[in-house]
This record gives C-alpha cells, structure tokens and sequence, in this order.
C-alpha cells in the first residue's frame, strides 16, 4: 500500500545577537561525510571549554542547545582527549537541505568567545552522499536520541497479527481526519494525540522524498526502560494513523536502544552488549564494527583482535584494549592511572520473514574505570663507569617530565652526595640512589611522584693499595683507579696528597682516569731512615689511607728500599743530626777519618772509612751553636782533626784544605713544646746543610772548647739562606716522621728569658737600631738545654 503525506516542523529561531563574523584559521577544523551522519572536529585549544553551533538555512541561524540538538538530530560532543569539540548531524537533521534523500548540504555558524568578545565563524557549507542505499528500515541510536526511518512505500505484510488489528479500534473510533499518533509503552497503549502536540512534547515526524522520519529524544515520558536478557534498552513505539472516509492509513515506529554502559575485563577487552532479539529477524543478522565512526566487517575486526559473538540471545562486542582509534588518558589518585575511552560505532543487519532489510546502527562512548598505570624503573648501571643509569619506562604518552620529556635516563655519578654508601661484613659495598620523580600529567598539570630505590653492589671492596718499586733516585708508586676508591682520602701522613702538596714537597704525580703515579725522590719530606751507615741504610715511605668521612687510617702501603749515598744530613723530628760527611779534605795528609770529633773533642765519630766519618748526636750536645732569628732557629756543629792523639813516629802534614760544617734548621712554629716542658719536639723534620768550605791550615786543628752542656747562642738576624750562600756543597734533609701537634704562630716577647749553665759567658749581639748603632752586652745566665 503506498501513500504520501507531508509534516510541518517548527523551528526555532535563535535569539542570540549576532557577533562579529571572522574567517576560522586554517588546521582547527575538520568535516567530514559519513554513511548516514556529517562531522564537524574542531580543536579545543581554539574553541576553549564551551563552543556554540548554530545550525542554518534559508530560514535563519538555530542555536543548537542541548535540548534543541536531541530533537533535531544533532549530537555535540567534546573530546578532551584527542583534544577537539565534535558535532555530528544526521542527514535528516532539521536544518539539512535534502535532494532526494541522495544529497545532503549542511551550514554551520561556530560562535566561540575570544579575549572577552563573541565571534562568529561561518563555516563553509558541505554536502554528503550516503555511500550505501537505504534499507527499508533504519534505526540510529546516538548519545543523546534515537531516530527511525522508513521507506514511504512498502508492501503489505504478509501476514497480520491480533495485536496489529487491536491497534486500529481506536483508530477507527476517530472521528477526524488529521494525522494522529499513539504511543504504547510496555504494558499500556497511551491515547492519541495529534502531530503538533507531539512536536510539542520534542518528537519530529518528517516526511522526506522517499522515507519517513521518527524522532525521540531519550528519557522522554512516552518512552519506556527495561531490560532484555540482562541488557538495560530504551524504547519508544509511535503508531501514526490517519482516517480518511473509511480507510485508515497507519505506520509503525519503533526504535530501541541497548543502553549499556559497557564493561571492562581483566583480559583487557571492553565489553559492549546489545540484545538481538529487539527487531525481528529471520536468518541471524551480519554484524560490522569500530570505531570513531570507521565501520569493518566482523572478520576483519575479529583479525584486528576484537571478539565478537551471542550469548543468551545477546550480542557481545569485545574491543581490545589498544584497539586502533581509542583514547587513553593518565589520571592521578594519589597514585598514576589511566583509563581508555571507546567511541563505538555498531551496525548490525537484519532481515525478517518478509525479507525486509533493518539496519541498526549505534553510537556510544564506552570508558574503562581507572586502571593502575605502573611505571617501571631499569637500573642499567655498569659498575665500571662508576656512575648510576637509571632508565624510567612505561611513561605514557601525555605523563611528563618538567623539561617536556617523554623517556627518562638518569646518571648519577658513584661519589655524588645524594648517593648513600653501606659497607656489609662481607666486605661489599652497596651504593644506594633513593629517586622521586616529579611527572606531570597533561593537559591538566596535575602532578605524579614515583618513588624508585636503586641499588648497585661492589664485591670485594678494599682500600687502594699501591704498587711500589724502588728505584736508583727514591721510590716509584702506582695505583690503577677502581669505581670506589674515592671512599678514600690518600694522605702523606696527616697531609692529603694533592698536585699542590706533590709540587711542594718535591714528589712528581701525575693523575688520570686510569691511575695514579706518585714519583716520591729520596731525602724528600715524608721518608724514615733506618740503620744509617757508611755502606748504606734504608728509606721507607708510607702512603695511608683514610676514610672519607671520618679521616680514620684503614690501610697504607709501606715502601722500604735500601739506599747508598757518599753524604748526607739528617735533622730528626726528636732533635738528633745525623751526618755521613767525606772529610777527605778536611784531614791532613795521612790523617785518619777517626781522629775527627765536633766541636767538643769528645764527640767523636761512629763510624769511619778512609774518607768518611758517621756523626749521629742529640742537638744540644757536643758543642753546637745555635742561631735565633724571627722565623727559625739553627744549630750548628763542625768537624774537626785532632792531633792529640798520633805516636810520636807518626808524620801527619798539616795540608787540609776544607772545614766542614753541618746545620739544621727548625721553623720556630713547630718548637712550642721547647718553651712549655724543656723538651724537643718539632712538628717538622729540620732542613739540613752539610757544607764544604775552604779554610786555612790553622783553622782545621781541634777547637780548645771542654766539654759542656752549654751551648754558644748567637741572636742575629742571620738566615739560612744567607747561610747557604758560602761557597760549599748542599746535602737535603732526611726526614723521620714526627709526631703532629697543633700550635699556633710562637712570638718572642722582647723581654724573652733563657736559662744557660752557671758561670758561662755569652754575647748578645742585638739588631740594629734605629739610629744605626749597634749595641752589646756581656751577661752571664743561667742555662737550660735546647
């Protein structure tokens, strides 16, 4: 039965004031032509939180509100995550111009506020094809409507039912000819009412070239909410009729809905379901499905990963959870989560027992609950490179780093401070990097901090131990670098060795990544002598370790290398000169090394050969000078030959040509103790002067001086330096350890005493002047040993 009429829809005209008008900038907008819907994407960033459409035609521009879009066929929608604002209009939405239901034109004004004013954006007008033919019935189920669809002509059904005849006694019992419509909910069929007090209520009925059109917001009071099967649905049943003499024109409107929200897994699938039972059919139904409006057949999706099938007359959708075209967004909750977003497009096809063709479509947005989002830490350290590499994955995709980064390596060197140090009994040292990192998740800023604790172990953890091998000139030191030996200090006593502490004390370093050679020349300062003689003695060098933290010793290395040396000079720590001196030129002719003495005849030599004499004697014996002045103070002996004691057959010339002279000079500083407790005790090993200086004849006989304790103590301003300047030959100092005391700058007052032995008799010769004379003083004093 064919037949023909025509509905009229009211419109709404928009009531907001028009805007300044303005071009929208090329890159924030796309349109696009789908089967049976037009879409506007325009950006967020452009639009910002609440864009307005209007929807125009010949007539003027609608505002599209939320009501005015449920019953016209629009459906606005904003996309946080792909960040856009979308607007899909069906092709039989109210303001569509429609060229026989074959081609559709759409106009849309954008009305966006920017800096405080209104703008308006036309945007410029489109024009859709449906790609595929219409079925004799078509349902939509958007978000926010749903909307059928019918061919005008149809054929009678093949066959009637009670129900169908039931539906037309009050139909019949109408008495007029306008187009009426009657609603039947679940369990009772409402009154008629007419078309316009329908469209009242926010249906529209449409009358197109070739189909006619239903429309139904949800929730309205006409419609009805059950469940099939378990599966919440929305419907709403429409009869129209109209009486016209004695033949009633009638269309059944049906459109039902799953409302299912969806549920997600712990397989990671989203599961979408839709009872299959709502619309008769005949022969089971061809399903195709995706997303963001993009439609594959159900093999190709199965291929894609999703599961489709039936279960209890229900069909179920499975999306994957990293389907192609889903969004996934990071959420903090006192932890990092995430959740995925699905915007689900589902056509199923149906053929009932007359062989008419529905086509079912729905739109929904299905979202996953928040799902922890684990951020995992690589410790990737390599022991070698002495340094932490600590990589963070698993970041997503909008979860940053402060400097706009993605992937995270982190290097930490060993030594930094932020690094904890724990020592085992097994001799392991752990290295403990305790990281918060600080992410923020976009676009809100949110901010996320992962806590992560690395670890990395060093096994048979000792202190450095150097390798030493003597040499002609001193002894050689090397130490080859390992990741941890910065645990500890290197020191030359209580003195850490650095390049400044190398170039002072004469050793020669040099340091790189790979070692450390320390090049340590002998009589320099850090050496201790043993069994000094004329054929030889011993030098040992010890370089020690300490803890960094706490500067206590937990290892060394000790070099002992036996030396040879025609002289030397060494001024001790505990106020002793030892001297090996070549008297070959200080004797005469045919003398003997071993009639040579000091000053005082009774101090004669250890040791002697047939050049050289081996002195070894405390400083305040044997007739030694000492000399003051503002910095130092020396002491000062000699050697000399007697005669005293040759036979009188003996024939000795008296030719010798040399005096030889020796010295040790101390920084006053370091000799506190010598004017607290009567004591020597230097902080430092003296620098020593074994000097060679011609002398006449006469001059080399042993001195009259008896033996005393007293010393000769000369004041003057007399340096050492001035010392070293007379014509002779200059032996280094050897330097036992001394132990350190701490002292401060030692001043003499002018009014210094000293205390020298009874009856002894001195002359101060006292600096200059002002008026440039210089005065003396003979004095007697009573004594004290220095």
């Amino acid at each position: 039965m064919a037949f023909g009429f025509c509905i009229g829809v009211a419109l709404l005209l928009s009531l907001w004031s028009r805007a300044e008008t303005a071009v929208i900038p090329d890159g924030v907008l796309r349109m696009e032509c789908h089967d049976r819907y037009f879409m506007i994407a325009v950006d967020i960033s452009f639009t910002g939180d609440e864009p307005h459409f209007e929807a125009v035609d010949e007539t003027g521009a609608y505002a599209i509100t939320q009501q005015y879009a449920a019953q016209c066929g629009y459906s606005i929608n904003v996309h946080p995550l792909p960040g856009h604002v979308e607007l899909r209009a069906s092709y039989f939405s109210c303001q569509t111009q429609n060229k026989d239901d074959e081609m559709f034109t759409f106009n849309f004004n954008l009305n966006v506020t920017q800096e405080g004013k209104e703008v308006t954006y036309p945007l410029q007008d489109k024009t859709c094809s449906p790609s595929l033919p219409w079925s004799p019935r078509e349902v939509t189920c958007e978000t926010n409507y749903m909307e059928v669809s019918v061919r005008s002509e149809v054929t009678c059904p093949s066959g009637t039912k009670k129900d169908d005849w039931n539906s037309l006694k009050p139909a019949h019992r109408s008495t007029t000819s306008d187009w009426q419509v009657m609603f039947q909910t679940d369990d009772e069929q409402l009154p008629p009412i007419n078309i316009s007090d329908a469209r009242k209520q926010g249906y529209v009925f449409l009358l197109t070239e070739g189909r006619l059109v239903f429309r139904a917001p949800y929730g309205q009071p006409e419609s009805f909410s059950t469940e099939v099967n378990g599966v919440p649905v929305e419907a709403v049943h429409a009869t129209i009729f109209s009486r016209q003499s004695w033949v009633v024109l009638m269309v059944d409107l049906v459109a039902a809905c799953s409302m299912d929200e969806g549920l997600y897994n712990e397989s990671g699938y989203m599961l979408w379901e839709t009872p299959e039972m709502l619309y008769p059919n005949l022969d089971g139904q061809q399903i195709n499905v995706g997303l963001k409006g993009q439609l594959v057949a159900q093999p190709v999706a199965e291929e894609r990963g999703y599961i489709v099938g039936k279960q209890n007359d229900t069909i179920q959708i499975c999306i994957p959870e990293n389907a192609e075209g889903r969004y996934r967004k990071s959420a903090v909750e006192d932890d990092l989560y995430e959740f995925y977003v699905y915007h689900l497009y589902l056509e199923q096809i149906l053929v009932d027992e007359d062989r008419v063709e529905t086509r079912i479509r729905s739109l929904r947005t299905l979202a996953t609950p928040l799902l922890p989002s684990p951020i995992f830490a690589e410790n990737q350290t390599v022991l070698e490179e002495n340094m932490f590499t600590v990589y963070l994955g698993d970041v997503p995709e909008d979860v940053v780093h402060p400097n706009n980064t993605h992937g995270y390596k982190l290097k930490v060197p060993f030594e930094d401070p932020v690094v904890l140090q724990q020592f085992s009994k097994t001799d392991a040292l752990h290295y403990i990097l305790n990281i918060n990192y600080t992410l923020t998740v976009l676009p809100e800023k949110d901010l996320y901090y992962h806590m992560e604790s690395v670890v990395a172990l060093v096994t048979d953890v000792s202190p450095p131990q150097f390798d030493a091998v003597c040499t002609e000139s001193g002894i050689s030191f090397k130490l080859d670098h390992r990741p941890f030996d910065y645990l500890w200090e290197i020191t030359i006593d209580s003195d850490l060795l650095t390049s400044e502490l190398a170039d002072q004390h004469g050793y020669t370093m040099i340091n790189d990544s790979n070692s450390l050679l320390l090049e340590v020349p002998l009589f320099s300062r850090g050496y201790e002598y043993k069994n000094v003689s004329l054929k030889g003695f011993f030098g040992t060098f010890e370089i020690i370790m300490r803890d960094l933290e706490t500067s206590e010793v937990q290892g060394s290395t000790i070099k002992t290398c036996p030396f040879s040396t025609t002289e030397l000079i060494m001024c001790s720590t505990d106020g002793r000169m030892t001297v090996v001196a070549d008297v070959a030129l200080a004797i005469p002719n045919g003398g003997n090394p071993a009639r040579t003495n000091l000053r005082d005849k009774y101090c004669g030599p250890k040791e002697t050969d047939g050049s050289r004499a081996l002195f070894s004697f405390s400083l305040n014996s044997c007739g030694a000078t000492v000399k003051l002045n503002s910095e130092n103070v020396t002491y000062e002996n000699e050697i000399f030959y007697s005669k005293k004691l040759l036979r009188p057959s003996q024939v000795v010339s008296d030719n010798a040509k040399e005096r030889v002279t020796m010295q040790c000079t101390y920084p006053l500083s370091g000799l506190h103790r010598l004017f607290s407790v009567h004591r020597f005790e230097s902080d430092a090993a003296g620098i020593g002067s074994l000097l060679h200086t011609t002398h006449p004849a006469a001059g080399l006989q042993s001195p009259t001086i008896q033996p005393t304790s007293a010393l000769t103590t000369t004041l003057a301003t007399t340096t050492l330096a001035a010392t070293r300047r007379a014509t002779g030959s200059y032996k280094p100092a050897l330097h036992p350890p001394s132990r350190y005391v701490k002292v401060t700058r030692f001043r003499y007052p002018t009014n210094t005493r000293f205390r020298y032995p009874a009856n002894a008799s001195y002359r101060y010769i006292w600096p200059t002047l002002n008026n440039g004379v210089r005065q003396s003083l003979q004095t007697k004093l009573n004594a004290a040993h220095i």
